[in-house]
């Protein structure tokens, strides 16, 4: 299927944020990443991406701008910039990564790395890590926009998160590199744990190896690799009505059959937890801690193994 856009203007903006805004365009929700198209105001004519609206799709059904003609339009490259993010697709741009700027350590030391296979997972993870210096790396299988996540900005703020990187496809965090293990070495410089997760709006078939969580499972291997400790966030519903996510979800199966021995499986259970999470927003698929204790649980004592393996072996 083509690229499914429309013509139309600003009406309002209804939310700004350095690398993220919020905007109606002729009255319609839409997300603009002005890292990608320049600025956006209200009154300006843009190029909208309608596709995941009229596709109905849930989590993931936003309008996006993909282009501002009014002050969009002729926008020079970053400077020294000529990597390119989504290579020969219709969007591509030139991005400095990492990797040529940064010498990156041989190895990771011991890091812990917290593998979160749905973005939801990520406050209560961090949660677990207060007063620990946490970088936030996002994998490809979700939302690819860094920014997109409400999480992440309010977990900044909340400094709960210290550093971000990106590794392509994703973009936006303070740094992009591309490939995991690069993500992995910069963490390993800056932070004390890595919590890595897919963004909001996971991708999915309903199949076996069809969803993104399968990246977190590359991410376990190139942690283990580089002599870091990866743990799993289990990915547990009670109120899920799909019987693929009830109870443990098969995406927590997935990760296990293809990382094999290379990582350690969080428990299930953590006491404090909600004590500890007070103050975070905490939501999974528009239920919150009442309704899917267990979910948020499961991530919590993730946190608190990676946090156990700071003191012990």
């Amino acid at each position: 299927m083509p690229l499914s856009l429309r013509r139309g203007r600003v009406s309002s903006v209804t939310e700004r944020h350095p690398e993220l805004v919020r905007v109606e365009v002729d009255g319609v929700p839409c997300l603009a990443y002005p890292l990608v198209t320049g600025p956006v105001e209200e009154g300006d004519e843009v190029l909208v991406n309608v596709q995941a609206r009229v596709l109905g799709l849930g989590s993931g059904g936003f309008d996006i701008v993909y282009a501002n003609l009014t002050r969009g339009l002729d926008l020079a490259p970053d400077a020294g910039a000529h990597v390119m993010a989504l290579p020969y697709a219709p969007g591509q741009w030139a991005v400095r990564h990492v990797e040529e700027d940064v010498e990156l350590p041989a190895s990771l030391d011991g890091l812990p790395v917290v593998l979160c296979t749905v973005h939801s997972q990520v406050a209560p993870a961090c949660g677990a890590l207060r007063d620990v210096r946490v970088a936030y790396v996002q994998v490809q299988g979700g939302a690819l926009p860094v920014q997109h996540s409400d999480t992440v900005r309010a977990l900044r703020e909340q400094g709960l998160v210290d550093a971000t990187a990106a590794v392509a496809p994703c973009f936006g965090a303070d740094v992009r590199c591309l490939s995991a293990a690069s993500a992995l070495l910069w963490a390993a410089g800056r932070a004390d744990v890595a919590v890595c997760a897919v963004g909001p709006g996971l991708a999915g078939t309903g199949t076996r190896f069809g969803h993104g969580a399968t990246s977190l499972a590359e991410a376990a291997l190139v942690a283990a690799a580089l002599g870091g400790r990866p743990v799993l966030a289990q990915r547990v519903s009670q109120a899920d009505e799909r019987e693929r996510h009830r109870g443990v979800s098969h995406h927590t199966g997935a990760v296990v059959e293809l990382a094999g021995g290379s990582l350690s499986v969080a428990p299930l259970e953590s006491p404090g937890w909600r004590d500890a999470c007070a103050g975070l927003a905490l939501s999974h698929m528009g239920r919150g801690p009442d309704e899917e204790a267990a979910h948020f649980e499961a991530a919590f004592a993730a946190g608190a193994e990676a946090r156990r393996l700071l003191t012990g072996p």
